[in-house]
Formats: C-alpha cells, sequence, structure tokens
C-alpha cells in the first residue's frame, strides 16, 4: 500500500523525524491560504499522487508570491500528471501541498527497503539527491552508500557513522543525523513498511537535516496491525479494478494484455502468465483467487477479468486445499451469472479432479478442456485470436 507524500511526513512528525511545515489544498484559494498561514515569502506547491518524478512532469513548482502559489496550484489541481512512473495515461491530480521554502545547503538522498536475499533491512545513501536512484546505480554506482541491518539486533550507531562519513556530514548535523536515522528506521519497522524513500534529503544552510520529500510503502499483509496506516488509503489514486478484488481478497493486478487469467495460488499464476507469453500471448492480469475460493469470489474474479475487455479466459487450478469440483461448480455458476461471451479454456488438476471435469462436461457451457498448463496456454492464445472454438 502507497500513501501520499504529506501522509509520509505525518508520520515522520510521530517519530521525530524533521520535516518542513506545510499544508494540504484541494483548490487554489485553500492553497493561498495555506501559504499565508505558513509565513515567510517563498512556498513549493506540490501535486499530491502516488508517482515520483512530479517535478519533471510540472507537478512541483516554487512561489515567490502569494498570487503565484495560487496562479501554480490552479495549473496542477485538476492537470493530469505524466511522469516516468504514472506511464504515459498519467494521474489525475486532486490535492496539492503548500510548503515552505528552505534555504538548502546540500541535497543527498536517503531509503530504507527490505532486502529479501540477504533478510536485512538496506539503508541506502547517495551524496546524489534530487537524482533519480536508478540513474546513479546505473551511472556512477560507486556513489551509492549501503548497510545491512540486522532485524534482530537493530540499527546501530556504527550504521548511522558509516552513512554520516560517505555522505561527509559532520559536527552538529551528523549529531542530528543519528537521531534522524534512528527514528526512520523505528518508522519502517515499527509501521511494517516496505520502503520508505527521501529524495532529496536536505541540509540546511543552517546545518538542519530535513525529508523534503518522502514515501512510504507498506506490507500489504500487516495493515491489520495498523488501523491509522488503513486510514490513510486513497483509492482515487487506485486502480479500481483492483480496488474491486480488494473486496474480495482477490490478489489481483492489472496488465497490459487481452488474456484473463484465474488462477490458485501466486506460484501458479506468475507460471500462468509466462506459458502465455510462450506461446505468443499478452496476459491481461494477475489474478490468485487464494485457496478458499468460493462462488461469490470466483463470480466476482470473471466480473472484474471481464471488465477488462478481454478476448478470452484461462482458469488454471490445481485442487489442493481447494478442490477441483468445488472450483468447478464455481465457475459453471458464476459464468452464467454474468453471461460469459468470450472463450473459455479451464484446466483443472489435483483432488477430484474427475469429479471437476463431470461439472463442466455437463454445464452446457462452451468450455474449451486442457489437460496440462502448455496445452491450456496455447488453447487460450489460439482462442482469443479466433483460431478455435468450443
Amino acid at each position: 500500500m502507497k500513501i501520499h507524500e504529506y501522509q509520509a511526513k505525518g508520520v515522520f512528525r510521530e517519530y521525530g523525524v524533521e520535516v518542513p511545515h506545510g499544508e494540504l489544498a484541494t483548490t487554489p484559494q485553500d492553497a493561498r491560504a495555506a501559504a499565508q498561514k505558513l509565513g515567510g515569502n517563498v512556498w513549493v506547491v506540490k501535486a499530491q499522487v502516488h508517482a515520483g518524478g512530479r517535478g519533471k512532469g510540472g507537478g512541483v513548482k516554487l512561489s515567490r508570491s502569494l498570487d503565484e502559489v495560487y496562479e501554480n496550484a490552479s495549473k496542477i489541481l485538476g492537470m493530469t500528471l505524466v511522469t516516468p512512473q504514472t506511464g504515459a495515461e498519467g494521474k489525475l491530480v486532486r490535492k496539492v501541498y503548500v510548503e515552505e521554502g528552505l534555504a538548502i545547503a546540500r541535497e543527498l538522498y536517503l531509503s530504507m527497503v527490505l532486502d529479501r536475499e540477504t533478510r536485512t533491512i538496506v539503508i541506502m545513501a547517495s551524496t546524489e539527491g534530487g537524482m533519480e536512484i536508478e540513474e546513479v546505480a546505473a551511472n556512477t554506482p560507486e556513489k551509492i552508500l549501503k548497510e545491512y541491518v540486522d532485524y534482530s539486533v537493530g540499527i546501530q550507531p556504527f550504521h548511522i557513522r558509516n552513512i554520516c562519513f560517505g555522505l561527509g556530514l559532520k559536527g552538529d548535523t551528523a549529531k542530528k543525523a543519528m537521531k534522524f536515522m534512528t527514528g526512520l528506521y523505528k518508522a519502517f519497522v515499527e509501521k511494517d513498511a516496505s520502503l520508505v524513500e527521501i529524495n532529496p534529503l536536505i541540509v540546511t544552510e543552517s546545518g538542519d537535516l530535513m525529508a523534503l520529500d518522502a514515501k512510504m510503502n507498506f506490507d500489504d499483509n500487516a495493515l491489520f496491525r495498523h488501523k491509522d496506516i488503513q486510514g490513510l488509503r486513497d483509492f482515487d489514486e487506485e486502480e479500481p479494478s483492483e480496488v474491486q478484488a480488494s473486496k474480495f481478497d482477490l490478489s489481483y493486478v492489472k496488465l497490459d494484455g487481452d488474456i484473463g487469467n484465474l488462477v490458485n495460488g501466486a506460484g501458479l499464476a506468475m507460471s500462468t502468465m509466462d506459458i502465455i507469453k510462450h506461446f505468443g500471448g499478452d496476459p491481461a492480469n494477475f489474478l490468485d483467487v487464494g485457496g478458499s475460493a468460493d462462488r461469490e469470489k470466483v463470480k466476482a474474479a470473471f466480473e472484474i477479468i471481464l471488465a477488462d475487455k478481454v478476448k478470452a479466459i484461462l482458469v488454471n487450478i490445481f485442487g489442493g486445499i481447494m478442490k477441483c469440483d468445488v472450483i468447478a461448480d464455481g465457475v459453471v455458476a458464476a459464468a452464467k451469472e454474468v453471461d460469459l461471451n468470450v472463450p473459455l479454456v479451464v484446466r483443472l488438476q489435483g483432488t477430484n479432479v474427475e469429479k471437476g471435469k463431470e461439472i463442466l462436461s455437463k454445464s452446457g457451457l462452451a468450455i474449451i478442456p486442457a489437460e496440462t498448463m502448455a496445452e491450456a496456454a496455447e488453447k487460450v492464445v489460439k482462442a482469443s485470436l479466433g483460431e478455435i472454438q468450443a
């Protein structure tokens, strides 16, 4: 789960991580009032969308008067912001964050992320703040510092000292970095984050350390422990079909292809997408119905897939916990209720597979059966091209 910059900064404040003062606004009038409340003579108006690279797309603008704050907010609010992370379709901007301007001496980069290979939390830092970290990694990888933190031990002073040395932070600023990074690590762990990124992390002319930007992602599987974080979810920023899928506890990700998939098990779903690609097709989605699919769940899955205007659907089920006859009954009932009008290829294997096949054969539906994954994938690709029918 992702949250907005202003929300991430709210979490940072809870843990003593310094951030600039700012106010949220949804209209140009609110933006002007926010700048007036903040005081000063320089402000930054920032689009609030779940994507990076906002500045490159015109979503971050410096303002040197209240009138300019109003003007810039008017330009940003309602715009479709296109950045390298949004894709060509972009994202509609519904709110902006008005933040105080600061005297910046240096721009740095700092992030914390789970490293599954080493089973640690890795702290990454760089002197190249304000740049895309991917560009830094590709062109000057030696400028990326890494410290690996054992979760069972936690962050230690030597981790922070190593980062400070690599970033050239000294004196009072280095002391402030100790509190800053300790608080950031605590927020990461206690909130079950999967990513915290600050780009740029700034050193002000007075030697303060501040998160000028803030990005936080959270582990969806741990959200039940964090009602406060759940409350930050912005459904306007999410794919509608993925929001609908989450209501039925379906693991769904929309893709760009035209062959729908309904599979049980994440590994099998990934393999199914791979083999469809192998036979020349393009998956329209990743959809894992899990091990406890019932009629309503399968119906919801079909509705979500069909809403994507697919040309064919592949149901690939391995019956373990979920028995093949139960899933077959759900497929038949759901297909009839949603008025299925595209070719449907079904491959069942596992517990009660013969009962499942019998249910499908007697359903009266135009189902294309398959015995193996390869056969199923080849058939669904051909069906999507109109080359075979049930």
